[in-house]
């Protein structure tokens, strides 16, 4: 999406971001399987350009970390295509692994500048 600001267009990037909290007892197991298998997944989808894997600081850690995982799209189309083709089968395959040891909220955000 072109969007235009102050007279200047650029293009509109979307970050899609999955904050999960993760109980401690599968904490480095998560961690991996990010790495190495979901975040793939993710970006073998062709609907994102680049990602980052954050830690939360200043949280309640007395069950276990919370993560963030923020994808960049190079357009709001890009991510709905993921949702429409991708999304559903990717979060079915997260909770068949990990049950309740993990619980996630996503939200999508538009980087203006």
């Amino acid at each position: 999406m072109i969007m235009k600001l102050n007279n200047k267009y650029f293009l509109a990037m979307i970050i899609y971001n999955i904050t999960t909290k993760v109980h401690a007892s599968i904490d480095a197991l998560w961690l991996q399987w990010q790495r190495e298998v979901h975040i793939p997944e993710m970006m073998a989808t062709g609907f994102f350009s680049s990602y980052k894997l954050l830690h939360l600081l200043e949280q309640d850690d007395s069950e276990g970390h919370t993560y963030a995982v923020q994808y960049t799209a190079a357009s709001a189309e890009d991510y709905r295509q993921h949702e429409v083709l991708q999304a559903a089968l990717l979060r079915k395959k997260a909770l068949e692994k990990w049950g309740n040891a993990t619980i996630s909220f996503h939200t999508v955000l538009e980087v203006i500048q």
